[in-house]
């Protein structure tokens, strides 16, 4: 078991930055990942990282704008948003991925934070 709890979200102005925070309790031996929902719209994948670290994966609408790293002394996994569009507002959630293999979709993760609120306003 893991619980998530995601900071950092807030209002900023487009072009501006973001640095999202998950801290997890519990077994955190994980893959993680960066989820997002706008209104009215499915929830999707943003970003993801291997336990160690050592592999990354982001989504086309966020490459070369988002960093995700972690920390596991400190049980942190982090989501760096540069250059920050209108439509990158959403619910970002951070969750937990079951598996070995690096995943982009949510079927592929089992426990998830309550989310955190990013508005961009243009």
């Amino acid at each position: 078991q893991v619980q998530l709890v995601e900071s950092g979200g807030g209002m900023v102005q487009a072009g501006g930055s973001l640095r999202l925070s998950c801290a997890a309790s519990g077994r955190t031996a994980y893959n993680m990942g960066w989820f997002r929902q706008a209104p009215g719209k499915e929830r999707e994948f943003v970003a993801a990282i291997t336990w160690l670290g050592a592999v990354t994966n982001y989504a086309d609408s966020v490459k070369g704008r988002a960093t995700i790293s972690r920390d596991n002394a400190k049980n942190s996994v982090y989501l760096q948003m540069n250059s920050l569009k209108p439509e990158d507002t959403a619910v970002y959630y951070c969750a937990a991925q079951i598996g070995v293999r690096l995943g982009n979709r949510e079927s592929e993760y089992a426990y998830w934070g309550q989310g955190t609120q990013v508005t961009v306003s243009s």
